[in-house]
């Protein structure tokens, strides 16, 4: 569940209690849009911004763990007998020998460069929604708020290390409930959870990674029936 102070933000901002509410990512990469287009939007981010410490612990485990992992790795393949390494390699000759007999198959059909995130139209909803996203704040966690007559979009304007216990967050974007619909089904797979924000001009955006897996799974089942 949310933590305490989460939902007394929650309440502050909204001014009542959410009917369900969620913490979730854009689970994908941001589509580049066309250069006209993101130019005339201002040119905001498409990519978020990381907590340091996030980059800190990147650079320990390339720098210390990786090189680690590898002299270990090399100094298996020392000790190996010379016999089982003559054998690995013909194995590989056989197998080089076997594929190469096999057709490859080219990209069929058109490639779809939105890749599920989002409909593809930068001009409606979704797409103006989606140049502004890390503009409004540059940490990908948002808290999407269920109310009684309104979706609400709500995250913070910082970098937070755990953005799903911060305070600080506030609503960023706002629909009518007669703008917007929320699709989604109950009992997915916790960690591979999507659902989708379905806007009245046909434009929608997909969002995952879903957060506190109690508020997810009330979540989807809430707009599973209809929100």
């Amino acid at each position: 569940m949310a933590k305490r102070k989460v939902q007394r933000r929650v309440r502050t901002i909204l001014g009542e209690d959410p009917t369900a509410m969620v913490w979730c990512e854009i689970h994908k990469a941001i589509p580049k849009p066309p250069a006209d287009v993101h130019r005339a939007a201002g040119k905001g981010r498409l990519k978020p911004r990381r907590h340091w410490l996030l980059y800190v612990g990147a650079a320990v485990f390339f720098f210390v763990v990786v090189p680690m992992m590898l002299i270990d790795k090399l100094g298996d393949r020392l000790g190996g007998q010379s016999s089982g390494r003559r054998s690995r390699n013909a194995g590989t000759a056989r197998d080089r020998t076997s594929a190469g007999g096999r057709p490859t198959t080219g990209n069929r059909g058109r490639e779809d460069r939105t890749d599920g995130v989002f409909d593809g139209d930068w001009d409606l909803t979704a797409g103006r929604l989606l140049l502004r996203w890390y503009t409004q704040s540059p940490e990908p966690k948002r808290l999407v708020l269920l109310a009684r007559d309104r979706v609400c979009v709500a995250a913070s304007p910082r970098r937070r290390l755990s953005p799903t216990k911060a305070d600080d967050f506030r609503i960023v974007a706002e629909y009518p409930a007669h703008e917007i619909r929320v699709e989604g089904e109950a009992g997915q797979p916790r960690g591979f959870a999507t659902f989708r924000l379905c806007f009245t001009d046909g434009s929608w955006l997909e969002l995952g990674r879903l957060a506190e897996p109690e508020d997810a799974d009330s979540f989807l089942r809430r707009v599973a029936t209809g929100h």
